[in-house]
């Protein structure tokens, strides 16, 4: 049940957004030690177990009123994942990374774009250029890349936008890049010469004179990435994201969100932030709640004002007929509403002259590849295209949920007692019919027993993972194992019967007919999504392995939506072949063609002395590629 101390916390009103209206030259952080002292990561020891006691009607009554769900009323399902998400609060009240009366709340989704991570940043620049005063922008991974260059030409619109208006304009931009200073101050500000030099790319100062610009670099040494991808435009839409600012092979997920879990979302800026601002956000005084910023000019309606979405067929026929120029580095093209960008997204995935739906599809998802692959499966027939941005309307704005993680620097895995962790574990253990799982990697030591537990009760379980994703990393001892040594130790834990319940299938992109391991950058997938009985969604940054689950800092929302979670599962099996061509065999969890070969690549099952010697030379090889150490 929830204790009296939690309870407490989220009925309190001050919140470390709250404060720091108040006084916005005090540092965040010191805001939330005052709030809530000074916070220790929780322990293996604080831990629960995998196994639950069920919680009982008066314990879902309380975990009720620990949120504030606007019009929807949460399910049973929801609060009793809600439930068990709270007791992690007791061993640190910022376990999720933001104040604990703004964890639960409600608000809209009005676009989920599931794509190639250049098409995310595509949605990410349009509503740069739209800001009225405020941007914080917070990643993981950053370098060179045609995301970075959206982005710089995204900001340098901006400026010339607000000196048309006689206007400034604020932007934060955070991401991780490990060094030896971090060892001293977690945070590092990045100084204009750095941000705007060969590695970063960002603008320099006067390329975007009406911009107040900061930019901080944050590690906690040594295994503390800060890996959660999330951006708050003027305190009123927000986006969390499964993609880096880099060049990649990846297809990604993102989410928009509109009303009041946007103040939870730039709560978690704040406290994510930390340091004492040099121009603080122009949003402090304007919650989402209340509409945030005043705008300068009419805009496209938030929140539940918007028309109703169009469905997949209309989408698909705009596109067609826009035949609209695609939105590139160095030839921009914004538009002034979320419409017209999914109009001319659809246009670029749509056939050209002399050209199948296939070959579209096979050029986008090329275009990120340093080696382009031509394509292997069938055609693709009327009502199954590639849909990269899906709008979605719901009736009313629906219960919402922060779930996150801190950042743990220790090289240990005790820091599992988090609200993200426990949502996972909870959505698994409570489930009644099924759970859906995609995700880059599946290993984290947790999942295995929660898994087998479920399907000995009968749960279906769904789980789609990359073959071969950072095998070099993943095989050191201590972090889980590679996807394919990871399902066949589930196999080899269950029955016959029990066997026939789990489905486990290895990514395939939507013009091919078979998985493609990582190591050829060619079709890899990185989406991070759990839906559980069909209505539970949870989605964010956070993968299922060692390193999110016991170390980076992520970003997860879980929502209580029926007809989200079913647009999601469309999106997600329209945009891939995954469940046609990427089943594993039964009997050990290992992908094989039709003639009993395994995929090209595979690294096997190496000996342990061989895969700390592997794994220590791809986790070197990967740092140096991302410019850290």
């Amino acid at each position: 049940m929830v204790s009296a101390h939690v309870f407490k916390l989220c009925q309190e009103t001050p919140t470390v957004s709250s404060e720091f209206a108040k006084n916005p030259p005090e540092a965040p952080t010191e805001i939330a030690k005052r709030l809530y002292g000074t916070t220790k990561p929780a322990t293996k020891h604080d831990f629960p177990g995998v196994d639950r006691p069920s919680a009982s009607v008066a314990d879902l009554e309380r975990a009720l009123q620990c949120g504030k769900w606007g019009p929807s009323p949460p399910s049973e399902f929801f609060l009793r994942v809600w439930n068990d998400v709270l007791s992690s609060l007791d061993a640190d009240a910022l376990g999720g990374m933001v104040s604990p009366p703004l964890m639960g709340s409600y608000g809209t989704m009005p676009l989920t774009v599931i794509a190639p991570l250049a098409d995310i940043v595509r949605h990410m620049s349009n509503l740069i250029v739209r800001a009225e005063r405020e941007v914080f922008l917070i990643t993981c991974s950053w370098s060179p890349s045609v995301a970075v260059h959206l982005v710089s030409d995204a900001l340098k619109e901006l400026s010339r936008r607000a000196g048309q208006r006689g206007e400034r304009v604020v932007v934060k931009v955070m991401y991780d890049k490990a060094g030896a200073a971090q060892f001293i101050n977690n945070r590092q500000p990045v100084k204009p010469e750095v941000y705007s030099g060969e590695k970063i790319q960002l603008p320099k100062p006067e390329e975007i004179p009406h911009i107040d610009f900061e930019v901080i670099n944050f590690h906690k040494p040594l295994l503390g990435t800060l890996h959660a991808k999330f951006m708050v435009v003027d305190r009123k839409v927000a986006i969390i994201e499964s993609n880096n600012m880099e060049d990649n092979d990846n297809v990604e997920m993102m989410t928009h969100f509109e009303g009041p879990i946007v103040d939870s979302i730039y709560d978690t800026a704040l406290v994510t932030w930390g340091n004492a601002f040099k121009t603080p956000p122009p949003s402090a005084n304007a919650p989402a709640t209340a509409g945030g910023l005043p705008t300068n000019q009419a805009s496209e309606g938030l929140f539940t004002d918007r028309e109703p979405a169009r469905e997949q067929h209309q989408i698909v026929l705009d596109g067609q007929a826009a035949q609209l120029p695609e939105h590139m580095p160095g030839d921009p093209h914004y538009d002034s509403d979320m419409a017209g960008e999914i109009t001319r997204m659809q246009s670029c995935y749509s056939a050209k002259p002399n050209e199948s739906r296939l070959q579209a599809t096979n050029r986008q998802l090329n275009l990120a590849c340093t080696k382009p692959i031509g394509p292997t499966a069938p055609e693709i027939p009327d009502g199954d295209e590639f849909t990269p941005y899906i709008p979605i309307s719901t009736p009313t704005p629906f219960p919402i949920a922060l779930v996150s993680r801190p950042p743990y620097g220790e090289p240990n895995n005790g820091n599992v007692f988090v609200p993200q962790n426990e949502a996972w574990l909870s959505c698994i253990r409570n489930a009644r019919s099924s759970v859906f799982i995609q995700t880059p990697d599946l290993n984290a030591t947790q999942l295995h027993s929660a898994l087998t537990a479920a399907l000995k009760r009968g749960i279906e379980i769904t789980y789609y993972v990359c073959l071969g994703y950072n095998d070099a990393g993943e095989i050191m001892p201590g972090q889980g194992g590679t996807n394919e040594m990871f399902a066949g130790k589930l196999v080899d834990s269950l029955s016959e019967p029990e066997r026939k319940l789990l489905h486990v299938c290895y990514y395939v992109g939507k013009d091919q007919d078979h998985p493609i391991h990582h190591n050829f950058k060619a079709r890899s997938c990185h989406v991070k999504l759990l839906i559980a009985d069909g209505h539970i969604g949870i989605q964010g940054s956070g993968n299922q392995d060692t390193q999110s689950w016991y170390h980076s800092q992520e970003i997860n929302v879980m929502i209580d939506s029926e007809e989200m979670c079913r647009k999601w599962r469309e999106g997600i099996e329209r945009n891939q072949n995954t469940a046609t061509y990427g089943k594993a065999g039964v009997d050990d969890g290992v992908w094989r063609d039709q003639n009993g070969k395994e995929a090209e690549g595979s690294m096997g099952k190496p000996s342990t002395a061989m895969g700390w010697v592997k794994g220590t030379m791809g986790m070197v090889k990967k740092a140096q590629e991302k410019g850290g150490f």
